[in-house]
């Protein structure tokens, strides 16, 4: 149970984290208008950060190969890339 209570609280951190850094926009959705309540919780959003560098991580030389074919999205993808990489100093 201690294992599991760390575990929580590591991911609930990050999330906590990723999204005073601004970085929540890049993991998951933001509150939509209707909504009273957020959509994701802090241990979503710290865990689906983990996910989503190690999958771009993963994908990196298709991801570098996309990029090189749509130029004029550069500034975008410049702005995911260094996401990924708050997210993975924040971790």
């Amino acid at each position: 149970i201690l294992l599991i209570a760390i575990a929580y609280t590591c991911a609930v951190l990050a999330g906590r984290n990723s999204r005073q850094m601004g970085l929540q926009k890049y993991i998951g959705r933001l509150k939509e208008l209707n909504r009273l309540h957020r959509r994701h919780s802090a241990f979503w959003v710290g865990l689906y950060g983990q996910l989503w560098v190690g999958a771009m991580e993963f994908w990196a030389d298709l991801a570098h190969d996309l990029m090189r074919l749509k130029p004029s999205k550069l500034p975008y993808f410049r702005k995911g890339l260094r996401a990924m990489s708050l997210i993975q100093s924040a971790l």
